[in-house]
C-alpha cells in the first residue's frame, strides 16, 4: 500500500455479526497486490507469533478510553504510518481509526517479524507530534508518556476465511461502536480504498444496527 492509500484509511465477534457476502476472489486480489508490492501472505495454519513475512491483526488503543485524540489528530497518526514504514516497510492490508483505538490487518516483508518495534514506532511519532504542537500528554511518575496502553491485542491470520472476517470486522467497527449508520459514512477506514479498486460496493453491509464482542488474542507491550 503507498503512502496515497494510507491518506485513502484517515479522510468484537464478528462471526456473530450479519454481513453481506463478498464477491469471490476479491480479497485474493489484494493479497496478490500486497505480493507484488513486496509483501507476502502464507497460505498456512500459523503455529506461532512473530512470523517473518506473516499477517497479522491488531487492536492499538489510547489509555484514556474516552479520548478522541486519534481522530482529533489523525493527520499526525497518518504521518506517524508514513514514518514508520519509510524505516521499516510494512503493508496496510485493511484499517480503521476510532476515537480512541484503531484495527489494522499489516502483513510484514520476509525475514521480518517485529511487529512490535514498528507500533512502538507509531505510537512514539503520533506521542511526540502532539507534543510538539502543545498537548499536554500525561506521564507515568517515572517519566513515560501514558498517551497509549502499553500493550496492544495481536491476531495471527490463518488462512482466507480469517483474513476476510477480520477484514469485514474492521470496515464494520465505526457501526459496532454506533458512531455511524453506514459504513461508507465513516470517513477514517480503508473502506473507501476497497470501494475505489472495486472489491467492494459503497453501499457495503447497508443500514446494521450494534454489534457486541472483542477480538484479539495475546496482548503485546
Amino acid at each position: 500500500m503507498s503512502e496515497s492509500d494510507i491518506r485513502d484509511a484517515f479522510p468484537h465477534a464478528a462471526a456473530r455479526v450479519p454481513l453481506p457476502k463478498r464477491p469471490q476472489g476479491e480479497y485474493r486480489i489484494l493479497r496478490e497486490r500486497s505480493r507484488q508490492a513486496g509483501s507476502r501472505y502464507r497460505m498456512v495454519l500459523y503455529r506461532r507469533n512473530f512470523l517473518p513475512g506473516g499477517t497479522f491483526f491488531f487492536t492499538v488503543t489510547l489509555a484514556d478510553r474516552n479520548s478522541s485524540a486519534l481522530i482529533d489528530n489523525v493527520a499526525a497518526l497518518r504521518d506517524a504510518f508514513q514514518t514508520t514504514r519509510r524505516e521499516r516497510p510494512f503493508t496496510i492490508d485493511a484499517i480503521v481509526i476510532l476515537p480512541d483505538h484503531l484495527h489494522a490487518i499489516l502483513t510484514l516483508p520476509p525475514a521480518d517479524a517485529d511487529f512490535s518495534g514498528r507500533w512502538r514506532r507509531i505510537k512514539g511519532c503520533f506521542s511526540g507530534a502532539l507534543i510538539n504542537a502543545g498537548a499536554d500528554v500525561a506521564r507515568a511518575p517515572n517519566g513515560d508518556l501514558t498517551l497509549w496502553q502499553r500493550r496492544f491485542w495481536e491476531h495471527t491470520i490463518r488462512g482466507d476465511g480469517d483474513f476476510e472476517r477480520h477484514v469485514d470486522y474492521i470496515h464494520f467497527n465505526p457501526i459496532k461502536h454506533g458512531l455511524v449508520e453506514r459504513v461508507c459514512d465513516w470517513p477514517h477506514s480503508s473502506f473507501h480504498r476497497y470501494v475505489k479498486e472495486g472489491l467492494l460496493p459503497e453501499d457495503w453491509a447497508g443500514h446494521v444496527g450494534d454489534a457486541k464482542g472483542r477480538y484479539g488474542e495475546r496482548g503485546h507491550g
